[in-house]
């Protein structure tokens, strides 16, 4: 064994590194803030989408057949409106030969239009009775139907029976209803018409509190004395009858202009205006009606023509004003914060569309990609294990290991036990990159104490494991060198397997296969099964595609000389096993997997370190694949990875993961709001070809399907946990960011690898 003197330069303080990594974490945690309130506003514009389409908050109950004791008989047998001046129930009719043509359950952009085109071209006014939500999704259409001077009243805000609803439930769908108005067209109303009323005796003890509540607070409610009907399409005629009153009788009429396939009024609505105006019959607003009501009980004009009082709330008497008298001008904080609801709907109407077509992309992209890995490792399996299946003469030769460590008192011991059972010659490379834990003497006694001369142990100052295994390949005696981490343990016949495919002259680079050999905790399961399904199965569909993005730190063998004309291990980005990956490909050289090349790692063993590990992996393959961008425009073989690989890695490592939580946010939006078996199902369906996909990972791996029993598990909680490490990652590329090599608390419990198995 022999050893090299530490590097002369100036030593660097104790805990630098652990100063810069301070630095580091808290320059990072914005962009983890941002990174959440990403994921934040998201679900809120899901939510605020679902409340607008009464897919959240939604309340189809409708009470029928309640008693109407408690409401006064001059209000079940008196006129349409109900209104409380001085807290008593007054109702209004509407005067003989008049019609106060009414609407409901708009705007709707199909229908509402049509039905103001007509209105407009007869010049007859109407009062719509609009629903909020839609109000805010069509707000155009809102102002559209004010400046044509027509009225506008609350249907409240998610078309809910309020007789169910608790006082703060109504004050809410009120409020957000005039807040839509007030955005939309820049004025409140004080008319109101609840869903589900009809004729004044639909009043019941349970509504009648509502109707009480809403007249104290200024409110007029308006009911109908004729019902077109014309929500159960009986036919045009039916229509234009049922919504005739008799006996020449002034009436408030209703039809539908939204809440579903409208044709028939749109036929019947010109023919009724025009029977009704050929039997004399005039048409107003409900504030009209009130006017005239007012008008009719006023004291006679005075000298100078003097015109008496103005209704309530300023109304003049003529013209447009007295037709829209119920309409107020929305100002202050009312007009802005009704303006931001119609921004903040105008984002969720264009967002979620448009996450919805992600979410189909993301979902074929996904099941392409299980179809795909299943078919092309089954064929990989089959290919290389074939008895016939050479790479050629058996490589025998010494190969050079290295083994960069930093701070790794830990493990270095059963990494180098590990390595003296190799049934391949190798000589053995630590580079202790500035280690302040007494790494190099622990790595120097276990090296004396089994015996083994083929270790060297090098000292430099902290650089960076770049840096390290740098050092470690200008060191290395021979023409292929295998690189592996301080916390790994080889088998016997690792190294032997490993370096099997540089009988191939064209192989640059093998991969090895990278388990888990801390598994029999919760976190460490999850990513045992992570490592055979995901890892392996994608490094043998790559392998067939010659396309292979990375050779993991843990395991992976390179010719000397391919590694040197690339330059070495790039400082470039925080995957330096990616980016030389790369490189190689890049350079023209193959690269392979070699899936009966088995080393055992240590995985984080908490969430926080394996956060950090993902970010840096994350973070660092789009450094990679943003550096070699130009591979796809490569001529030749050389330009196989940016023709094939960059698109699969981009599509599968970084597109279909960002977008991939909305699988998992739709499945619970639905699961809640929409249709909880079929949601279920459908993610039990996701699910069973999850695991279909992992027990033949597992059985080509010959690993243990009882792992398999945490899966649900990992899908619930792993899984989201992953999907924000990448959203975090995407953040900091987008933002600008540096790591340095990040080093995580081991406890070396990963020994000998037959105990791991």
């Amino acid at each position: 064994m022999t050893t090299t003197p530490p590097s002369r330069g100036r030593r660097r303080a104790p805990g630098r590194m652990e100063r810069a990594a301070g630095r580091a974490a808290a320059l990072q945690r914005p962009r983890t803030v941002l990174a959440l309130l990403l994921l934040l506003a998201l679900t809120c514009v899901m939510l605020l989408d679902g409340y607008l389409r009464s897919e959240v908050g939604g309340d189809e109950r409708v009470r029928t057949g309640a008693s109407s004791s408690d409401v006064p008989d001059d209000v079940t047998d008196g006129g349409p409106i109900l209104t409380f001046p001085g807290g008593q129930a007054t109702t209004v009719s509407v005067p003989d030969k008049t019609i106060a043509l009414t609407f409901d359950d708009g705007p709707d952009p199909t229908w509402t239009p049509q039905v103001l085109k007509i209105l407009e071209e007869y010049d007859v006014p109407a009062t719509f009775f609009l629903v909020g939500s839609m109000v805010s999704r069509y707000p155009d259409i809102v102002d559209d139907l004010v400046d044509q001077g027509n009225e506008v009243g609350i249907h409240t805000f998610t078309h809910v029976d309020l007789s169910y609803q608790s006082d703060a439930r109504i004050t809410r769908e009120i409020e957000q209803t005039q807040l839509a108005l007030a955005g939309a067209a820049g004025i409140t109303t004080t008319l109101f018409r609840a869903p589900y009323s009809a004729e004044m005796d639909s009043i019941d003890n349970y509504s009648w509190p509502v109707y009480k509540k809403l007249g104290a607070d200024g409110y007029t409610s308006v009911f109908i004395d004729t019902d077109s009907d014309d929500w159960k399409k009986p036919g045009v005629s039916k229509i234009i009858k049922w919504a005739t009153p008799d006996d020449d009788e002034g009436a408030s009429v209703l039809f539908h202009d939204a809440g579903g396939e409208r044709s028939q009024t749109i036929a019947a609505l010109p023919k009724y205006i025009e029977k009704m105006q050929a039997k004399g019959y005039t048409f107003t607003t409900i504030s009209g009606v009130m006017a005239e009501q007012i008008a009719d009980t006023a004291p006679a004009a005075g000298p100078a023509g003097d015109a008496g009082q103005a209704p309530q709330g300023g109304a003049a008497q003529d013209g447009t004003s007295q037709l829209q008298a119920a309409h107020h001008k929305a100002t202050g904080t009312t007009l802005y914060e009704g303006k931001a609801l119609i921004a903040a709907v105008r984002v969720a109407e264009w967002t979620v569309p448009a996450l919805s077509v992600g979410l189909t992309i993301v979902g074929v992209a996904v099941m392409g990609r299980f179809g795909m890995m299943l078919l092309l490792a089954r064929r990989h399996y089959r290919q290389r294990n074939k008895r016939r299946f050479s790479w050629g003469p058996t490589v025998t030769r010494p190969v050079s290991v290295i083994v960069p460590a930093y701070n790794e008192k830990e493990c270095i011991a059963n990494t180098l036990r590990s390595l003296a059972q190799s049934t391949h010659p190798i000589e053995v490379i630590v580079v202790d990159d500035g280690s302040t834990d007494g790494t190099s003497e622990i790595a120097r006694e276990a090296a004396r104490s089994l015996g083994m001369t083929n270790v060297r142990v090098i000292r430099q100052e902290n650089a960076g494991k770049p840096a390290a295994l740098n050092n470690g390949v200008r060191s290395a005696s021979h023409d292929i060198v295998v690189m592996m981490d301080g916390d790994t343990v080889f088998e016997a016949d690792t190294v032997g397997q490993l370096v099997q495919p540089f009988a191939d002259p064209g192989v640059g680079a093998v991969a090895g296969n990278a388990k888990v050999g801390n598994r029999n905790t919760v976190i460490g399961a999850w990513q045992h099964i992570e490592y055979v399904m995901g890892f392996n199965l994608d490094r043998r569909m790559y392998d067939l595609l010659r396309c292979m993005p990375t050779i993991p730190g843990a395991i992976g063998a390179f010719r000397r000389e391919a590694v040197l004309q690339v330059g070495g291990m790039s400082e470039d980005t925080l995957a330096e096993d990616t980016d030389i990956t790369i490189a190689l490909h890049r350079a023209g050289w193959r690269v392979v997997y070699q899936e009966h090349a088995r080393a055992w790692t240590e995985a984080p063993g908490s969430l926080k370190q394996l956060w950090s590990q993902r970010y840096r992996w994350s973070y660092g393959t789009m450094q990679a694949l943003w550096k070699h961008r130009k591979s796809l425009t490569d001529k030749g073989p050389s330009g196989r990875f940016g023709r094939v690989g960059m698109p699969l890695v981009v599509l599968f490592q970084i597109v279909t993961p960002v977008f991939a939580p909305l699988i998992d946010v739709f499945t619970v939006y639905a699961m809640i709001f929409v249709d909880f078996k079929a949601s279920l199902l459908a993610w039990l369906a996701v699910l069973g070809v999850q695991l279909f996909c992992a027990a033949y990972a597992f059985r080509l791996d010959k690993e243990k399907y009882r792992y398999l029993l945490m899966m649900p598990l990992q899908q619930l909680a792993y899984r989201q946990m992953m999907y924000l490490v990448l959203i975090h990652s995407c953040v900091t590329a987008l933002t600008g960011g540096r790591l340095r090599w990040q080093k995580l608390k081991r406890t070396g419990e990963v020994g000998t690898p037959a105990g791991a198995s």
